[in-house]
């Protein structure tokens, strides 16, 4: 149901809980369709050091509001609930809203309260001291078990990070465990089981040089029953430079990395190339451009490295997506990727039997990969998108 009068709004938000926003902002009519709209808000959504979310809400003002453009920022905290962060980035939608409403009848309507402390208590307040000196961590560990008559699995992981973020510097560390066995019944009665591990422990330093560079030292440490890997041990450092400044980073971004390390493998079996164990070294080159627009967004990545004791063991990766409305009602979308592969020095040795194959034990020699989906969406009908029920 419309309302008289009532502000047109399209609600660009993926990450929002749209049902709670109806409920609780019911003084504007949401519309289906930028094209419909005298307000496109558009949401954008990053990480932050501490492990929180940043938003970044873009007011943008269509047909009589054309040119009333504004942006709001808000952060919710790693802890705080779902309640509390839809609770959060609902207020800052008000607030942004207000400009716009008071040439609407909603005008009548509008009252400021003001929950801050009055001018007789207030008094200059100075930032409280933190002693984690801004170091944020987090813990995890979770298992199953599932099974049927004829197969069971059972599932084991763990993480942790500890991360530090400042304007000046960035750290970063993590680490994963992770741990698969599956058990099948085979049709003479015997039993079949895979067992997998894939660990990982990783060290980022990033020092910023200004709104455009930045220079990084990387370490990780690796062990993956599926590469062939007892042990893969690298650390590197590099250079990026970002077109955009860093602050943009919510609404554009296109960057260039140049990035060299020193690898040590230590294979589970002898590999193609007669390898027990190697030291080489590595250079990388990443190009990444993403977009965040009112008329939707897109995303490019190209990415090529190679081994400096052979420049021959190359890889060189081209990714894309695009979600962009093309008219009114009328969205596509696409996803593809394309790799063209001569690096996989962890190769085993012998050919794959087909119980490796099937149960994918072993990574298998190939030079290409590559991902294509597409997609087109049309909706019609109703401008309005106002109403809200969960029965059944």
């Amino acid at each position: 149901m419309a309302l008289s009068g009532a502000l047109r709004v399209f609600l660009d938000c993926p990450s929002c809980d749209f049902d709670f926003l109806r409920r609780e902002v019911a003084y504007i009519d949401y519309v289906r369709d930028r094209k419909d709209a005298e307000v496109h808000i558009l949401v954008t959504t990053q990480g932050t050091g501490g492990g929180g979310t940043e938003y970044t809400f873009r007011f943008i003002g269509l047909g009589r509001f054309a040119g009333e453009e504004d942006e709001l920022r808000v952060t919710s905290q790693q802890t705080d609930t779902g309640d509390q962060r839809r609770q959060t980035y609902t207020r800052v939608l008000q607030l942004g809203l207000i400009r716009y409403l008071t040439s609407t009848p909603s005008f009548d309507d509008l009252h400021v309260v003001f929950r801050g402390r009055g001018a007789e208590d207030r008094q200059i307040l100075t930032p409280a001291a933190d002693p984690w000196n801004l170091w944020t961590f987090r813990i995890r560990g979770s298992g199953s078990v599932n099974g049927e008559r004829a197969s069971r699995a059972r599932n084991l992981s763990s993480s942790f990070t500890a991360n530090r973020t400042t304007e000046d510097w960035k750290v970063a560390t993590s680490g994963n465990l992770n741990f698969r066995q599956n058990e099948y019944t085979l049709s003479d009665g015997d039993t079949l089981t895979d067992k997998s591990h894939d660990h990982n422990a990783n060290a980022l330093l990033v020092k910023s040089l200004g709104p455009h560079w930045s220079v990084a030292a990387r370490g990780r440490l690796a062990s993956v029953t599926f590469l062939n890997q007892d042990l893969a041990a690298r650390l590197g450092g590099g250079v990026e430079y970002s077109l955009f400044p860093y602050a943009q980073s919510s609404r554009r971004e296109l960057i260039f990395q140049l990035t060299t390390g020193v690898n040590y493998f230590s294979y589970i079996e002898q590999t193609v190339y007669e390898k027990d164990d190697e030291v080489v070294g590595d250079a990388l080159f990443l190009a990444f451009l993403e977009l965040r627009q009112p008329w939707g967004s897109s995303a490019m990545r190209f990415e090529t490295a190679a081994y400096l004791h052979d420049p021959a063991r190359h890889r060189l990766v081209l990714q894309g997506d695009i979600d962009v409305r093309v008219f009114k009602g009328l969205s596509a979308s696409m996803d593809a990727s394309w790799s063209r592969i001569n690096d996989q020095l962890y190769l085993r040795a012998g050919e794959a039997t087909d119980e490796e194959i099937l149960l994918r034990r072993r990574q298998l020699a190939t030079s290409y990969r590559y991902r294509f989906s597409a997609g087109l969406s049309y909706t019609f009908g109703s401008i309005f998108n106002n109403v809200v029920n969960t029965r059944f």
